[in-house]
Protein backbone atom coordinates (compact mmCIF):
# COMPACT_ATOMS: atom_id res chain seq x y z
CA UNK A 1 0.00 0.00 0.00
CA UNK A 2 1.28 3.85 -1.21
CA UNK A 3 1.96 6.07 2.13
CA UNK A 4 -1.01 8.02 3.22
CA UNK A 5 1.44 10.75 3.39
CA UNK A 6 3.37 9.77 0.29
CA UNK A 7 5.19 13.32 -0.57
CA UNK A 8 7.50 13.76 -3.82
CA UNK A 9 9.71 17.07 -4.29
CA UNK A 10 10.85 17.65 -7.95
CA UNK A 11 12.83 21.09 -8.82
CA UNK A 12 8.90 23.05 -9.23
CA UNK A 13 6.79 20.68 -7.96
CA UNK A 14 5.21 19.12 -4.92
CA UNK A 15 3.19 16.07 -5.49
CA UNK A 16 1.23 15.33 -2.05
CA UNK A 17 -2.21 14.20 -1.45
CA UNK A 18 -5.14 16.02 -1.08
CA UNK A 19 -6.23 17.62 1.93
CA UNK A 20 -8.82 19.61 3.85
CA UNK A 21 -7.12 22.84 3.61
CA UNK A 22 -7.11 22.79 -0.21
CA UNK A 23 -10.76 23.75 -0.33
CA UNK A 24 -10.30 27.01 -1.61
CA UNK A 25 -7.94 25.71 -4.28
CA UNK A 26 -10.26 23.18 -5.20
CA UNK A 27 -13.19 25.49 -5.41
CA UNK A 28 -11.22 27.65 -8.00
CA UNK A 29 -10.48 24.88 -10.62
CA UNK A 30 -14.08 23.82 -10.20
CA UNK A 31 -15.33 27.96 -10.98
CA UNK A 32 -13.06 27.69 -13.80
CA UNK A 33 -14.48 24.86 -15.34
CA UNK A 34 -11.16 23.31 -14.93
CA UNK A 35 -11.94 20.30 -12.56
CA UNK A 36 -11.95 17.54 -15.61
CA UNK A 37 -8.32 17.78 -16.39
CA UNK A 38 -6.82 19.41 -13.58
CA UNK A 39 -8.44 17.24 -10.21
CA UNK A 40 -8.17 13.44 -10.17
CA UNK A 41 -11.32 11.01 -11.82
CA UNK A 42 -14.22 11.42 -9.63
CA UNK A 43 -13.70 14.85 -8.18
CA UNK A 44 -16.86 16.79 -7.48
CA UNK A 45 -18.30 19.23 -10.29
CA UNK A 46 -19.75 21.86 -8.19
CA UNK A 47 -18.82 23.54 -5.06
CA UNK A 48 -21.33 22.05 -2.52
CA UNK A 49 -19.19 18.46 -3.23
CA UNK A 50 -15.79 19.92 -1.84
CA UNK A 51 -15.57 18.73 1.45
CA UNK A 52 -17.03 15.15 1.37
CA UNK A 53 -14.56 14.86 -1.53
CA UNK A 54 -11.71 16.10 0.02
CA UNK A 55 -12.32 14.31 3.56
CA UNK A 56 -13.32 11.34 1.65
CA UNK A 57 -13.98 10.55 -1.82
CA UNK A 58 -10.23 11.70 -3.61
CA UNK A 59 -8.74 9.04 -0.74
CA UNK A 60 -10.91 6.40 -1.60
CA UNK A 61 -8.53 5.12 -4.15
CA UNK A 62 -5.85 4.75 -1.55
CA UNK A 63 -7.84 3.39 0.91
CA UNK A 64 -8.02 0.30 -1.77
CA UNK A 65 -5.05 -0.45 -2.19
CA UNK A 66 -5.14 -0.01 -5.49
CA UNK A 67 -3.69 3.53 -5.56
CA UNK A 68 -2.95 7.07 -4.88
CA UNK A 69 -4.18 10.54 -6.47
CA UNK A 70 -1.81 13.45 -5.98
CA UNK A 71 -2.17 17.14 -6.57
CA UNK A 72 0.42 18.25 -8.46
CA UNK A 73 1.11 21.50 -6.60
CA UNK A 74 3.56 24.49 -7.47
CA UNK A 75 4.17 27.75 -5.79
CA UNK A 76 1.41 26.84 -3.78
CA UNK A 77 -1.08 26.23 -6.31
CA UNK A 78 -2.97 23.37 -7.63
CA UNK A 79 -1.53 23.25 -11.03
CA UNK A 80 -2.65 19.55 -11.65
CA UNK A 81 -3.13 16.13 -10.29
CA UNK A 82 -1.59 12.63 -11.01
CA UNK A 83 -2.91 9.61 -9.97
CA UNK A 84 -1.33 5.95 -9.74
CA UNK A 85 -3.82 3.56 -10.15
CA UNK A 86 -4.42 -0.64 -10.70
CA UNK A 87 -1.60 -1.81 -9.09
CA UNK A 88 -0.77 -5.03 -8.32
CA UNK A 89 1.13 -5.56 -5.41
CA UNK A 90 2.33 -9.09 -5.87
CA UNK A 91 3.30 -8.47 -9.62
CA UNK A 92 4.62 -4.96 -8.37
CA UNK A 93 2.77 -2.78 -11.26
CA UNK A 94 0.40 0.55 -11.45
CA UNK A 95 -0.47 2.59 -14.26
CA UNK A 96 0.21 6.50 -14.03
CA UNK A 97 -2.54 8.76 -15.34
CA UNK A 98 -2.70 12.71 -14.87
CA UNK A 99 -3.61 16.26 -15.99
CA UNK A 100 -2.58 19.52 -15.46
CA UNK A 101 -4.82 23.08 -15.44
CA UNK A 102 -5.54 24.80 -18.95
CA UNK A 103 -3.91 27.43 -17.36
CA UNK A 104 -0.61 26.03 -16.49
CA UNK A 105 -0.57 24.32 -19.51
CA UNK A 106 3.29 24.30 -21.59
CA UNK A 107 5.39 24.47 -18.82
CA UNK A 108 6.42 20.89 -18.70
CA UNK A 109 4.94 20.19 -15.45
CA UNK A 110 3.35 16.75 -16.66
CA UNK A 111 6.79 15.99 -17.64
CA UNK A 112 8.01 16.68 -14.54
CA UNK A 113 5.50 14.94 -12.37
CA UNK A 114 5.57 11.69 -14.19
CA UNK A 115 9.52 11.75 -13.88
CA UNK A 116 9.29 12.17 -10.49
CA UNK A 117 6.59 10.15 -9.33
CA UNK A 118 8.34 6.78 -11.75
CA UNK A 119 12.09 7.63 -10.31
CA UNK A 120 10.71 7.66 -7.15
CA UNK A 121 8.63 4.52 -6.44
CA UNK A 122 10.97 2.66 -9.47
CA UNK A 123 12.58 0.63 -6.31
CA UNK A 124 12.82 -2.20 -4.48
CA UNK A 125 10.28 -2.57 -2.11
CA UNK A 126 8.02 -0.79 -4.36
CA UNK A 127 6.76 -0.78 -7.74
CA UNK A 128 8.80 -2.38 -10.70
CA UNK A 129 6.96 -1.68 -13.79
CA UNK A 130 4.88 1.84 -14.41
CA UNK A 131 2.41 1.42 -17.43
CA UNK A 132 1.12 4.95 -19.05
CA UNK A 133 -1.47 4.60 -21.41
CA UNK A 134 -2.12 7.94 -23.97
CA UNK A 135 -4.76 7.62 -26.81
CA UNK A 136 -2.92 7.73 -30.36
CA UNK A 137 -4.38 10.85 -31.46
CA UNK A 138 -3.32 12.86 -27.82
CA UNK A 139 -0.26 14.25 -29.21
CA UNK A 140 1.05 16.15 -26.21
CA UNK A 141 0.07 13.25 -23.91
CA UNK A 142 2.38 11.22 -26.06
CA UNK A 143 5.38 13.58 -26.01
CA UNK A 144 5.25 13.58 -22.15
CA UNK A 145 5.70 10.01 -22.19
CA UNK A 146 8.16 10.05 -24.49
CA UNK A 147 9.98 13.22 -22.93
CA UNK A 148 9.47 11.33 -19.25
CA UNK A 149 11.36 8.23 -20.45
CA UNK A 150 8.77 5.90 -20.76
CA UNK A 151 9.18 2.91 -23.94
CA UNK A 152 6.56 2.60 -26.61
CA UNK A 153 5.26 -1.07 -26.22
CA UNK A 154 2.46 -1.03 -28.65
CA UNK A 155 -0.99 0.03 -29.50
CA UNK A 156 -4.46 -1.75 -28.47
CA UNK A 157 -6.61 -0.82 -30.94
CA UNK A 158 -10.22 0.84 -29.82
CA UNK A 159 -8.50 0.43 -26.24
CA UNK A 160 -10.03 3.59 -24.97
CA UNK A 161 -13.28 5.02 -25.08
CA UNK A 162 -14.70 8.43 -24.91
CA UNK A 163 -17.67 11.18 -25.66
CA UNK A 164 -16.83 10.46 -29.35
CA UNK A 165 -16.20 6.93 -28.83
CA UNK A 166 -13.47 4.72 -29.01
CA UNK A 167 -10.03 5.42 -29.53
CA UNK A 168 -6.50 3.62 -30.08
CA UNK A 169 -4.49 3.54 -27.23
CA UNK A 170 -0.44 3.86 -26.95
CA UNK A 171 0.76 1.70 -24.28
CA UNK A 172 3.92 2.97 -22.85
CA UNK A 173 5.70 1.68 -20.01
CA UNK A 174 8.97 2.08 -17.86
CA UNK A 175 10.84 -0.67 -15.43
CA UNK A 176 12.74 -0.12 -12.32
CA UNK A 177 16.64 0.36 -13.46
CA UNK A 178 15.13 1.95 -17.06
CA UNK A 179 17.49 4.92 -18.03
CA UNK A 180 15.39 8.01 -16.51
CA UNK A 181 16.30 11.80 -16.44
CA UNK A 182 18.11 12.52 -13.35
CA UNK A 183 16.81 13.84 -10.37
CA UNK A 184 16.63 17.78 -9.75
CA UNK A 185 15.68 18.92 -5.78
CA UNK A 186 15.08 22.67 -4.93
CA UNK A 187 15.12 24.65 -1.26
CA UNK A 188 14.37 28.35 -0.58
CA UNK A 189 18.32 29.00 -1.74
CA UNK A 190 19.46 26.18 -3.59
CA UNK A 191 19.28 24.16 -6.84
CA UNK A 192 20.26 20.37 -6.70
CA UNK A 193 20.77 19.33 -9.68
CA UNK A 194 22.93 16.27 -11.84
CA UNK A 195 26.42 18.27 -12.72
CA UNK A 196 27.57 18.93 -16.19
CA UNK A 197 30.62 19.95 -17.81
CA UNK A 198 30.37 23.50 -17.28
CA UNK A 199 31.27 22.62 -13.26
CA UNK A 200 34.27 21.32 -14.25
CA UNK A 201 35.96 24.47 -13.80
CA UNK A 202 34.23 25.13 -10.51
CA UNK A 203 35.06 22.19 -9.27
CA UNK A 204 39.05 22.46 -9.82
CA UNK A 205 38.82 26.15 -8.85
CA UNK A 206 37.10 24.35 -5.11
CA UNK A 207 39.83 21.91 -4.75
CA UNK A 208 42.77 23.51 -6.10
CA UNK A 209 45.15 24.69 -2.90
CA UNK A 210 42.49 24.92 -0.54
CA UNK A 211 43.82 23.32 2.33
CA UNK A 212 40.81 21.90 4.23
CA UNK A 213 39.37 20.13 1.08
CA UNK A 214 42.54 18.64 0.62
CA UNK A 215 42.89 17.33 4.09
CA UNK A 216 39.82 14.98 4.74
CA UNK A 217 39.24 14.53 0.72
CA UNK A 218 42.35 12.10 -0.55
CA UNK A 219 40.92 12.08 -3.69
CA UNK A 220 42.01 16.24 -4.11
CA UNK A 221 45.48 15.46 -4.20
CA UNK A 222 46.71 16.49 -7.32
CA UNK A 223 43.47 16.91 -9.01
CA UNK A 224 43.51 18.22 -12.72
CA UNK A 225 41.11 19.59 -15.03
CA UNK A 226 40.73 16.11 -17.20
CA UNK A 227 39.77 14.41 -13.68
CA UNK A 228 37.30 17.02 -13.13
CA UNK A 229 35.94 17.21 -16.59
CA UNK A 230 35.67 12.86 -16.08
CA UNK A 231 33.74 13.62 -13.18
CA UNK A 232 31.06 16.19 -14.35
CA UNK A 233 30.32 14.10 -17.72
CA UNK A 234 30.53 10.58 -16.73
CA UNK A 235 31.71 9.49 -13.08
CA UNK A 236 29.04 11.41 -11.11
CA UNK A 237 26.29 10.19 -13.51
CA UNK A 238 27.04 6.15 -13.33
CA UNK A 239 26.98 3.67 -11.13
CA UNK A 240 25.57 5.28 -7.46
CA UNK A 241 22.96 5.27 -5.88
CA UNK A 242 19.55 3.50 -7.02
CA UNK A 243 17.55 6.64 -5.32
CA UNK A 244 19.89 9.51 -5.01
CA UNK A 245 23.32 9.88 -6.96
CA UNK A 246 25.55 12.95 -6.63
CA UNK A 247 24.00 16.72 -6.22
CA UNK A 248 25.08 19.94 -7.62
CA UNK A 249 24.75 22.71 -5.24
CA UNK A 250 23.50 25.81 -6.94
CA UNK A 251 22.64 29.06 -5.64
CA UNK A 252 19.35 30.48 -7.76
CA UNK A 253 20.89 33.60 -7.15
CA UNK A 254 24.43 33.24 -9.24
CA UNK A 255 24.44 29.62 -11.07
CA UNK A 256 28.38 29.02 -9.66
CA UNK A 257 28.84 25.73 -8.16
CA UNK A 258 28.89 26.01 -4.81
CA UNK A 259 29.36 22.18 -3.40
CA UNK A 260 28.29 19.10 -3.65
CA UNK A 261 25.52 16.25 -2.02
CA UNK A 262 26.45 12.55 -2.73
CA UNK A 263 23.85 9.73 -1.39
CA UNK A 264 25.45 6.48 -1.11
CA UNK A 265 25.47 2.52 0.37
CA UNK A 266 21.63 2.56 0.38
CA UNK A 267 20.19 -0.66 2.07
CA UNK A 268 16.81 -0.82 0.96
CA UNK A 269 16.02 -3.89 3.40
CA UNK A 270 16.90 -1.88 6.39
CA UNK A 271 15.70 1.17 5.40
CA UNK A 272 19.16 3.06 5.95
CA UNK A 273 21.03 5.70 3.59
CA UNK A 274 24.66 7.33 3.77
CA UNK A 275 24.85 11.06 2.49
CA UNK A 276 28.05 13.43 2.21
CA UNK A 277 28.74 16.52 1.13
CA UNK A 278 31.65 19.58 0.87
CA UNK A 279 31.20 23.14 0.10
CA UNK A 280 33.92 25.59 -1.82
CA UNK A 281 36.04 27.75 -0.44
CA UNK A 282 33.65 30.98 -1.85
CA UNK A 283 30.26 29.48 -0.49
CA UNK A 284 30.83 28.56 3.30
CA UNK A 285 29.99 30.22 6.14
CA UNK A 286 26.32 30.58 3.99
CA UNK A 287 24.17 27.89 5.06
CA UNK A 288 24.46 26.11 2.50
CA UNK A 289 25.51 22.71 3.29
CA UNK A 290 23.20 22.66 6.19
CA UNK A 291 20.18 23.50 3.69
CA UNK A 292 21.70 20.95 0.98
CA UNK A 293 21.77 18.47 3.31
CA UNK A 294 18.18 18.76 5.13
CA UNK A 295 16.85 18.99 1.40
CA UNK A 296 18.47 15.60 0.69
CA UNK A 297 17.73 13.97 3.70
CA UNK A 298 13.64 15.17 3.25
CA UNK A 299 13.89 13.33 0.31
CA UNK A 300 15.68 10.25 1.13
CA UNK A 301 12.68 9.93 3.84
CA UNK A 302 9.84 10.81 0.81
CA UNK A 303 11.32 8.40 -1.26
CA UNK A 304 11.01 5.56 1.63
CA UNK A 305 14.26 5.33 4.07
CA UNK A 306 13.77 4.84 7.90
CA UNK A 307 17.19 6.21 8.81
CA UNK A 308 19.76 8.51 7.22
CA UNK A 309 23.49 8.71 8.24
CA UNK A 310 26.52 9.99 7.96
CA UNK A 311 30.68 9.86 8.95
CA UNK A 312 32.58 12.83 9.63
CA UNK A 313 35.81 12.61 10.23
CA UNK A 314 36.71 13.77 14.20
CA UNK A 315 39.24 16.30 13.34
CA UNK A 316 36.51 17.97 10.66
CA UNK A 317 34.83 20.09 13.49
CA UNK A 318 32.96 22.24 10.45
CA UNK A 319 31.59 19.60 8.40
CA UNK A 320 30.25 18.07 12.70
CA UNK A 321 28.96 21.36 12.86
CA UNK A 322 26.82 20.81 9.90
CA UNK A 323 25.69 17.62 10.58
CA UNK A 324 24.37 19.12 14.15
CA UNK A 325 22.42 21.78 12.71
CA UNK A 326 20.97 19.69 9.56
CA UNK A 327 19.19 17.42 12.63
CA UNK A 328 21.75 14.72 12.78
CA UNK A 329 22.43 12.91 16.07
CA UNK A 330 26.29 11.85 17.35
CA UNK A 331 25.96 8.18 17.97
CA UNK A 332 29.62 7.42 18.59
CA UNK A 333 33.03 6.69 16.80
CA UNK A 334 34.03 4.43 14.48
CA UNK A 335 37.67 3.75 14.38
CA UNK A 336 39.30 4.39 11.55
CA UNK A 337 36.68 4.24 9.31
CA UNK A 338 37.37 6.58 6.61
CA UNK A 339 40.66 7.37 4.15
CA UNK A 340 42.08 10.88 4.54
CA UNK A 341 45.33 12.77 3.50
CA UNK A 342 47.99 10.71 4.77
CA UNK A 343 46.08 7.58 6.11
CA UNK A 344 42.86 6.92 7.94
CA UNK A 345 41.03 8.53 10.63
CA UNK A 346 38.33 7.86 13.79
CA UNK A 347 34.79 8.92 12.11
CA UNK A 348 32.14 10.58 14.41
CA UNK A 349 28.71 8.86 12.99
CA UNK A 350 25.48 11.01 13.01
CA UNK A 351 22.17 9.84 12.47
CA UNK A 352 18.47 11.17 12.09
CA UNK A 353 16.08 9.00 11.87
CA UNK A 354 12.47 9.82 10.10
CA UNK A 355 10.29 10.70 12.94
CA UNK A 356 13.03 13.12 14.31
CA UNK A 357 13.10 15.06 10.91
CA UNK A 358 11.57 18.50 10.53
Amino acid sequence: MFDEQLTIRTERLVLRPFAPSDAVMVRSVIDEGAHSTALPPGAPGHVVGIPQWLAQGVHELWRSGQGIHLAMEAHRTIVGAISLFKTQWGAGTSEVGYGVHPAHRGRGYATEAVRGLTSSLLRPGALRRIELRANADNVASIRVAEKAGFTREGLLRGGGFEDDGPHDLVIFGMLRGDSQVERRLESDRLLLRPFVKRDAFDLLAAVKDDPEIGRWMPWAAGFTLEQALDWCTRVAHVGGAAVGGNYAIEPREGGRLAGAVGVQREDHERGDVEIGYWISPWARRQGYAVEATKTVTGFLFDAGFERVHLLVATGNHASQAVARRAGFIEEGILRKALRVSGGRADAVLFSVLKGEFW
